[in-house]
C-alpha cells in the first residue's frame, strides 16, 4: 500500500474490456500491498489475529460444550425407561398386547416385558434379598413394561406419552423421571441463546477490533490519501487496500479461532473417553463440524471487511 499503479482508477471513456482489466489489476495489488503491509509490523498483526481469534473462538467453544452436554445428557437418558407396572393379576397376554400398541408409538425406541418370574430372580441377585424371598409362598411381582423413548424425542412428547399409559387400562403405577429431562432440555435452550448472544457480541469486538485498527492505518497516511483524492482518485479506488485488509485480519483470525477449537476438542477427547467407559462406550465426543470449521474463516473474512468498509467510509467523508 506504499506505492499504486499508475493509473488512479479506470477512465469512464476507456472500453469496457480495458476498464475491467484496469479494476482487476487494482483488485490484485490492492491485496498484494495489503497484505505486505501487515508483514511489515508482524508483531502488531498478529496481536490483531489473535485479539480476533480468541473472540471468535469462544463461541465455538462454548458451541462444542454445549454439544457434548447434549450428548452426555443422550447417554444419560438412555438409562432412563419408563417402568409401568402392571395391576398384580394381569396376565401376560394382555401385557403383551399393551407393550405391542405402545411399541408403535413414534416416540417410543424400544418396549421390553418383564415376567413376574423374572423381576424374582433380579430380586434373588441382589444381596440381602435371597433369604426373604424363600419366605414367600406366591410370587407378589406384577409384570413390567419397559419402555425406552427415542433420544431425539422431546420432553413434552415424553410427557404425553407417560400422560396416555397412565390412563391405560390395567397400568398400576408408572416411573418416570420426567422432571429431569425437563430440567435437562431447559439447560440446553439456556445454553443455545447464551452461545447466540456470545457469538453476536464477540463478532461485534472483532468488528470494533478491524474498524479500530483501519482507522490507525488511514490516518497514519492522511496526507498520501488528500494527495490520491485531488488527483481524481475514486473513494472506491482509495479504499481498496484497506478493505483487503480487513479481509486479511478476518480470515487469519478466523483460520486461529479454527485451530484454537480443534486443539480444544483434542484436550477434551482423553477425559470425554474415560467418561464414555463409565456408559459402556454410549456417550461419544459431538466435535465440531467440519462446515462449521471451514465457515468461520470465511465469516471472520467478511467481518473484517465490514469493519473496513465501515470505517474507511467515515474517514474518507472527512478526508473530502
Amino acid at each position: 500500500m506504499n506505492a499504486s499503479p499508475q493509473h488512479n482508477g479506470p477512465s469512464a471513456q476507456a472500453p469496457r474490456p480495458q476498464r475491467f482489466a484496469s479494476w482487476q489489476e487494482h483488485h490484485g495489488w490492492s491485496a498484494a500491498a495489503s497484505l505486505r503491509r501487515l508483514a511489515t509490523r508482524p508483531l502488531g498483526s498478529l496481536l490483531t489475529i489473535a485479539v480476533m481469534g480468541l473472540a471468535l473462538a469462544l463461541p465455538l467453544a462454548f458451541y462444542l460444550l454445549l454439544g457434548n452436554v447434549q450428548k452426555l445428557g443422550d447417554a444419560m437418558g438412555q438409562s432412563q425407561a419408563i417402568s409401568v407396572f402392571m395391576q398384580t393379576g394381569q396376565s401376560g397376554q394382555a401385557t403383551q398386547l399393551l407393550a405391542t400398541q405402545l411399541g408403535n408409538r413414534p416416540e417410543v425406541a424400544s418396549v421390553a416385558v418383564k415376567s413376574p418370574q423374572q423381576g424374582m430372580e433380579e430380586l434373588a441377585r441382589m444381596q440381602g434379598f435371597s433369604g426373604a424371598l424363600e419366605l414367600l409362598d406366591d410370587n407378589p411381582l406384577p409384570y413390567v413394561v419397559q419402555l425406552q423413548p427415542r433420544t431425539d424425542a422431546s420432553a413434552a412428547a415424553v410427557g404425553r406419552l407417560v400422560a396416555d399409559v397412565r390412563a391405560m387400562q390395567g397400568v398400576e403405577l408408572v416411573q418416570d423421571s420426567d422432571s429431569w429431562r425437563k430440567r435437562l432440555e431447559a439447560l440446553l435452550g439456556v445454553g443455545n441463546r447464551v452461545v447466540l448472544m456470545l457469538a453476536v457480541m464477540l463478532a461485534l469486538a472483532a468488528l470494533l477490533v478491524v474498524g479500530n485498527t483501519v482507522r490507525v492505518d488511514i490516518a497514519s497516511r492522511s496526507e498520501e490519501i488528500g494527495v490520491l483524492l485531488l488527483v481524481g482518485a475514486s473513494d472506491a479506488f482509495v479504499r481498496r487496500p484497506y478493505l483487503y485488509a480487513g479481509i486479511w485480519y478476518g480470515l487469519f483470525s478466523g483460520i486461529l479461532a479454527a485451530l484454537l477449537a480443534v486443539l480444544i476438542e483434542l484436550g477434551l477427547a482423553a477425559p470425554v473417553a474415560q467418561l464414555s467407559q463409565t456408559y459402556d462406550g454410549k456417550l461419544q465426543v459431538a466435535g465440531l463440524p467440519i462446515w462449521l470449521l471451514l465457515a468461520v474463516p470465511v465469516a471472520a473474512a467478511a467481518l473484517g471487511w465490514l469493519g473496513a468498509r465501515l470505517v474507511s467510509a467515515w474517514q474518507l467523508r472527512k478526508a473530502a
